[in-house]
């Protein structure tokens, strides 16, 4: 029984929406595929208007659209490629069992070899090897049409389907990039495993993974964040908030705004509208770079004079915070675990983090120092 136990597939980590989403976008792709071919396209009616390994890429592509394997150049150059060895292999090889053996076997090579590994291409060499007469009558032209007609229409319903259903497509590889002018990690990477650990990994594995290497690293990630929520208990923003919260508005004339700042010692304040949401933030930084600091001498000068309000109907400088704030500031939900400020903090470049509740109202505001006691208490 423990054997045959091996034989059940695992459960698939998919809620009803995402697996209803794919099952639609499939069924547009293929039927838009079918119609646009039959009705558009073809001149003759012997032409096939559909092959069926069409249906397996249509599987690729939208119920998988982040994999390696359902990528545009994936499923265009796999098909046509392994088109072309599956027509070459049935007219050069008399003998069929040989001639299927070689398209296959061959596509997966030059698929591997041109970056455009793809399984439903290695059914499309086998389809033009023994698909009968009607395919065996389009010789060449089988490559193009109905192949490569159908894997277009079919990727152009998986370009517009999946970004309109919210799933990135093309699926985009992440270019890590680290401080300006350097090659430093992340903050939040830095006491974690870094990538070239998961790429030493994966060369040693040195099998094709039917997940993106960035998507991988992510789920990682991911999965060591929760594990630091799982250690440090369900301290959420909610208990190690500020809560008694100096705020402007976006009218709130510079100098009033900066009064603020060094009477209360803080760093930053919270920009709401008239409804008490949070519209931006504005910070001791702000002012500095606004104020065009270059030269170090002139810094009190050039702060002061930008900082006072101008006398004239007219001015070509910022008079009120809404011009210097930073928008849309970073904010977190006031349920939201601790450990989730983390990233915020760290991939943002910011120190002050406004919470907010349900209805994005603030709540309170939770700094570095906040941050800093919470973990090490």
């Amino acid at each position: 029984m423990k054997f045959l136990h091996r034989f059940w597939p695992e459960y698939l980590p998919v809620n009803k929406t995402e697996r209803t989403r794919a099952s639609i976008g499939a069924f547009v792709g293929i039927l838009l595929a079918a119609v646009a071919t039959n009705y558009f396209v073809l001149s003759d009616e012997a032409f096939p208007f559909l092959i069926a390994p069409i249906g397996a890429s249509a599987v690729l592509l939208f119920a998988i659209p982040s994999s390696p394997l359902a990528q545009p150049w994936s499923i265009l150059g796999g098909n046509v490629i392994s088109a072309f060895v599956g027509v070459s292999s049935y007219l050069l090889v008399n003998n069929l069992m040989l001639a299927c053996a070689l398209a296959v076997g061959v596509s997966i090579l030059l698929m591997f070899a041109l970056r455009c590994l793809h399984p439903p291409g290695g059914a499309v060499a086998l389809t033009a090897v023994i698909g009968g007469s009607a395919i065996h009558n389009l010789g060449f032209q089988f490559i193009w049409m109905p192949v490569a007609v159908n894997s277009l229409i079919l990727l152009i319903t998986a370009l517009l389907y999946n970004n309109l259903t919210k799933r990135p497509y093309p699926h985009s590889k992440l270019v890590y990039k680290g401080a300006i002018g350097t090659n430093d990690l992340k903050p939040g990477e830095r006491f974690a495993f870094k990538p070239e650990d998961l790429d030493y990994v994966l060369k040693q594995y040195n099998q094709v993974m039917d997940v993106s290497r960035d998507d991988l690293e992510g789920i990682l990630r991911q999965t060591e964040m929760h594990a630091y929520r799982r250690k440090f208990g369900e301290f959420t923003c909610e208990d190690i908030m500020s809560k008694d919260v100096i705020t402007v508005e976006f009218g709130t004339p510079l100098e009033e705004a900066w009064a603020l700042l060094r009477n209360h010692n803080i760093k930053a304040l919270p920009v709401l509208d008239k409804a008490k949401r949070v519209i931006g933030i504005v910070t001791q930084i702000d002012f500095m770079d606004k104020a065009n600091l270059n030269v170090y001498p002139d810094i009190k000068t050039k702060l002061i004079e930008f900082i006072k309000a101008t006398t004239t109907s007219h001015s070509s400088k910022a008079e009120v915070v809404g011009q210097i704030m930073s928008s849309p500031a970073v904010t977190s939900f006031q349920e939201m675990h601790v450990i989730g400020l983390v990233p915020l903090m760290s991939q943002n470049g910011v120190h002050h983090i406004p919470i907010v509740d349900k209805e994005r109202r603030l709540s309170g505001i939770v700094t570095q120092s906040d941050l800093v006691t919470v973990l090490f208490a």
